[in-house]
């Protein structure tokens, strides 16, 4: 099988590598974790420019019209770079309120699909609450004509900085996706900053009153939901990448007993096994990228690169950083700021515990290798044994 990005895909790939090479220099990251700002604001400014921040989007809401694979291709120069700015998040909550905004709320979320697009407003997304042992703590009622919305939504990314919010919500027993605002009453944020200096914000709701027109289709979190894990596994296969080359370029040079220690077989085999778990996690991803442009069924597909991603994560991460000795503690280094990467796509989700559990018990009910024949209950169909 062939799982080269086309040549368009690559032209993609290419003009972001251009875009983040310049931005996201040593200096330039040193610069932002030292700082104040949010995120990279500057870069973010030309993404928009660009439009890779509205790549999913369809041409009649201002955006490029394409698909996973073409975004994956950005995602994985920008997680190489550590460009940390929010490409995935900000444009699969605007796809998710376009695709399945019901017919009578268009006028209503219109406008927050529009302001996506145009760039003038940023969008979050927080699917982190589907993994929490007790759930989404975020719940509605109805009540009179209305949602009456309370709880929480803890370590929202941009929360602060984002005009709306797609998240789930618990109605009626059952888990739906609402856009909902993150300015006026009923809402307190707590900011904060998480550990590769991205802002943070927990979004405390009480009392919210909404229209029934924030909430998206029943079927928007099956879509959202393996579209962020495949942007997850891309970016973490640029980060690892990233890594890996620094690392191989630093074992190269470092001497110890008179040799590099590059040439060391215990150092050589370490990288071996972090080029494999890549290389393991790309060809999982390449099949899920195809499978959702496809149209496809792809629950176990998809846990099982969220895991594959969880687990690279966690090898590349640690071994990189462990080859590096005293000097991998050392923040003024740049090679720090990939396991802090690597930490939080690791975590986010769940991490690969919460996934295992999943794709286990899915499993038990599909008792065929579904992913490999596509038989029914992969393809979406009802459960067939």
């Amino acid at each position: 099988m062939d799982f080269a990005f086309s040549e368009d895909q690559q032209a993609f790939g290419q003009s972001a590598r251009a875009l983040f090479g310049d931005w996201c220099t040593d200096e330039a990251l040193r610069a932002h974790d030292t700082g104040s700002a949010p995120f990279m604001q500057a870069l973010w400014g030309h993404c928009v420019s660009t439009g890779l921040h509205a790549m999913l989007l369809g041409e009649s809401s201002g955006g490029l019209g394409l698909g996973m694979t073409d975004l994956a291709a950005v995602l994985e120069e920008q997680g190489r770079a550590l460009a940390l700015v929010p490409l995935a998040e900000h444009q699969l909550a605007a796809a998710a309120v376009e695709r399945f905004v019901a017919p009578d709320a268009a006028p209503t979320l219109a406008p927050v699909v529009d302001r996506a697009a145009s760039g003038e407003g940023l969008l979050a997304l927080s699917l982190d609450a589907l993994a929490a042992p007790r759930g989404p703590g975020l719940h509605a009622r109805e009540h009179e004509g209305a949602l009456l919305i309370g709880g929480l939504v803890p370590a929202v990314s941009l929360g602060a900085q984002a005009h709306s919010l797609v998240a789930p919500v618990w109605l009626n027993g059952a888990l739906r996706l609402i856009c909902m605002p993150l300015q006026g009453e009923g809402l307190r944020l707590v900011e904060g900053r998480s550990q590769r200096h991205l802002a943070l914000a927990d979004v405390h709701v009480h009392g919210l009153r909404l229209s029934s027109h924030h909430l998206l289709a029943p079927g928007a979190l099956g879509w959202v939901e393996p579209r962020w894990i495949a942007g997850l596994a891309a970016q973490q296969l640029g980060v690892g990448d990233g890594q890996l080359a620094r690392t191989v370029e630093y074992i190269s040079q470092r001497k110890q007993f008179g040799r590099v220690i590059g040439s060391f077989q215990l150092v050589a085999g370490q990288m071996a096994d972090c080029k494999i778990a890549l290389e393991a996690l790309r060809s999982a991803q390449a099949q899920l990228l195809y499978r959702l442009d496809a149209g496809l069924g792809c629950q176990a597909q998809a846990l099982s690169v969220k895991v594959l991603a969880a687990q690279a994560a966690h090898a590349v991460g640690h071994k990189a950083q462990h080859v590096h000795g005293g000097i991998g503690v050392d923040v003024t280094y740049p090679i720090h700021r990939y396991q802090f990467w690597c930490r939080a796509l690791a975590n986010s989700l769940g991490g690969s515990e919460s996934a295992l559990e999943r794709l286990g018990d899915w499993l038990a009910d599909n008792d065929c290798l579904g992913w490999k024949y596509d038989l029914p209950e992969d393809t979406g169909a009802a459960h067939a044994h």
